[in-house]
């Protein structure tokens, strides 16, 4: 049965962390629940062997990846910028050789990084899934606006629990069994 185009696929996703970096930490609202939840899709993805990506923005003033989202990527591919949108030259011609078209997008900020980004990855063509629970921002307003300003362009909103269980299927099999674990 073919399944509807806008459900994520674990064979054409991939997972992007965008800028999730120590500087960050004070300023960015409920900073320790939207690192849990980029850790739960970081953990998600590796079950389901989607390759990850990570941006770090001006890393020698904000500083590296949080350690624990460092340790739940374990061998993603890391890309420096120092733009606000990932999209650099070496970040997409990494993108293009996964020869996924889905991108699962979590970080922040929501409206600057994340949004320019997201944009920047439609104009290309890919399918973007943005993980609500996933971005943040300074402030709420800020957040909200990005959220809005993304879907309006054509970006799927999505949760956490949603994209890791649209991925799995079906339940009863062993990936599922571990998913479950990481969401409970």
């Amino acid at each position: 049965m073919r399944r509807h185009e806008n459900l994520l696929d674990d064979a054409s996703a991939c997972l992007l962390v965008i800028d999730v970096q120590e500087r960050f930490a004070p300023h960015i609202e409920n900073f320790e629940q939207l690192v849990s939840k980029i850790v739960t899709m970081a953990k998600g993805a590796a079950i389901l062997n989607l390759p990850i990506i990570v941006t770090e923005q001006y890393v020698k003033g904000l500083g590296p990846t949080v350690q624990p989202i460092k340790e739940a990527c374990a061998g993603a591919q890391y890309f420096e910028k120092n733009c606000f949108p990932v999209t650099t030259e070496p970040f997409l011609a990494h993108l293009e050789s996964l020869g996924r078209r889905q991108v699962i997008v979590t970080g922040i900020e929501t409206h600057v990084c994340v949004n320019q980004s997201v944009h920047e990855l439609l104009q290309r063509s890919y399918q973007v899934h943005v993980i609500e629970d996933a971005v943040g921002s300074r402030e709420a307003l800020h957040r909200k606006v990005g959220l809005k300003k993304m879907e309006r362009a054509g970006a799927i909103i999505s949760s956490t629990e949603t994209a890791l269980f649209e991925m799995l299927k079906e339940a009863g099999t062993a990936r599922f069994k571990e998913v479950q674990a990481l969401v409970k």
